[in-house]
């Protein structure tokens, strides 16, 4: 496993204990979801998820926002 993938895994095994304003990258977002890229994209047009961009190349979504989703679809 690369260090990237164990960032990810991490990330979800300890999505739990995350404050609501903390920010994760949308591979976190789609092993949460159990999707593709494509539809946390989908997602994101139909503003039911927001974004937030750190640079022009790394976009954030908000752990709250996610786990409002998450709630929702439950």
């Amino acid at each position: 496993m690369n260090k990237r993938t164990e960032t990810i895994d991490d990330a979800v095994k300890n999505f739990a204990s995350l404050p609501d304003e903390a920010r994760v990258r949308i591979k976190t977002v789609e092993k949460l979801l159990a999707c593709s890229t494509a539809t946390v994209w989908r997602l994101v047009n139909s503003g039911a998820l927001k974004t937030k961009k750190l640079t022009p190349g790394t976009t954030t979504f908000g752990v709250g926002d996610v786990r409002q989703l998450l709630a929702r679809d439950q």
